[in-house]
C-alpha cells in the first residue's frame, strides 16, 4: 500500500427480490480513485460474485447508477476524495425500482415510459436534410439533449420513489422533459396531426403529479435545469391551454358541430 493509499469501510447492499441487506467490507483506495474502481476491487478481491451495472465508466453511458450514502449517484463519477477517511460509506441498488440482485435494477419501467412519449413529427413537406431552425431554438432544447438516462432523476422523484401507485399515470421528469422538448421544438408538426403534447403531458404523463420540488435537478450529472427549463415551462403552457377562454369557447363550438 503506497503513502497516499487507506483503507475505507464500505456497506454494500447484497440480495435478490427475495431479500437481503448490507455486508461491511474493508477495502484498499488509491488516490484519485471513484466508488466505482472500489466497487470492482471488491469484485477482484473479496466478492467476486457481487452484481453491479456498468459500462463507460465516463459519465456518459448512465448505466452505474446507485444510491451512496443515501444520494443518487453516477458511481464513476463519484469520487472517493469527496468522502472523510474514516466515513463509512453506504452502497444501495436505486430505490424506485425493483432489485435484480445486488446493485442492478430493473429500470424497465423507463423504457416502458419512453415508448409512449409519441415521437417527434415532421413538417409535412420539408425532406430529410431541409430542415431550418434558428440558433436560438436549437439550444433552447440542446440542453435536454445531454441526458444520458441515468435514470437518477427518476429514482429520486419522490412521485416515483414513494408511490408505487403513481407509476402506471406518472411517466417522470426524464420523460416529462421530453415531451417539453417536443412541445417547444419549432418544427414539430404533433398538432397539424392532431396530437395536443399539452394536452397529453396533463392527462396521459401525469404532469400534474409534479410539484417541482428540483430533486430531479440536484441530482442530474449532466448538470440538466429540468425543473427550471422543462417542468415548469410545460406546466404553464399546459395550464395556458386548458384555460385559455378562446380556447374554451373553440372547444365548446367544435362539440355543439358535432
Amino acid at each position: 500500500m503506497s503513502a497516499s493509499s487507506y483503507d475505507a469501510r464500505f456497506k454494500v447492499w447484497r440480495g435478490d427480490p427475495g431479500g437481503g441487506g448490507l455486508e461491511d467490507f474493508k477495502v484498499e483506495v488509491n488516490e484519485g480513485e471513484v466508488v466505482l474502481d472500489i466497487v470492482h476491487r471488491l469484485q477482484a478481491t473479496q466478492a467476486p460474485d457481487l452484481a453491479v451495472r456498468w459500462n463507460c465508466k465516463a459519465g456518459k453511458c448512465g448505466s452505474c447508477s446507485a444510491e451512496i450514502n443515501g444520494r443518487p449517484r453516477l458511481m464513476c463519477m463519484t469520487r472517493m476524495s469527496v468522502f472523510e477517511r474514516d466515513e463509512v460509506i453506504t452502497v444501495t441498488p436505486l430505490r424506485a425500482f425493483p432489485v435484480v440482485r445486488d446493485l442492478v435494477t430493473d429500470v424497465g419501467f423507463n423504457y416502458t415510459k419512453a415508448r409512449e412519449v409519441p415521437a417527434f413529427v415532421p413538417p409535412s413537406g420539408v425532406g430529410p436534410g431541409e430542415y431550418r431552425m434558428q440558433q436560438a431554438d436549437v439550444d433552447r432544447s440542446q440542453e435536454f439533449r445531454k441526458c444520458i438516462e441515468c435514470f437518477l432523476c427518476q429514482d429520486t422523484c419522490h412521485v416515483v420513489r414513494d408511490h408505487e401507485e403513481n407509476k402506471g399515470a406518472f411517466a417522470g421528469p426524464r420523460f416529462l422533459m421530453r415531451v417539453a422538448e417536443l412541445d417547444m421544438h419549432p418544427l414539430d408538426a404533433a398538432a397539424e396531426s392532431g396530437l395536443d403534447r399539452k394536452r397529453a403531458a396533463q392527462e396521459e404523463h401525469g404532469l400534474g403529479y409534479c410539484n417541482i420540488t428540483k430533486c430531479c435537478t440536484e441530482v442530474c450529472p449532466e448538470g440538466i435545469k429540468i425543473t427550471d427549463n422543462a417542468l415548469i415551462p410545460l406546466k404553464e403552457r399546459a395550464v395556458d391551454r386548458k384555460y385559455d377562454p378562446l380556447v374554451w369557447l373553440g372547444n365548446k363550438i367544435r362539440r355543439r358541430g358535432e
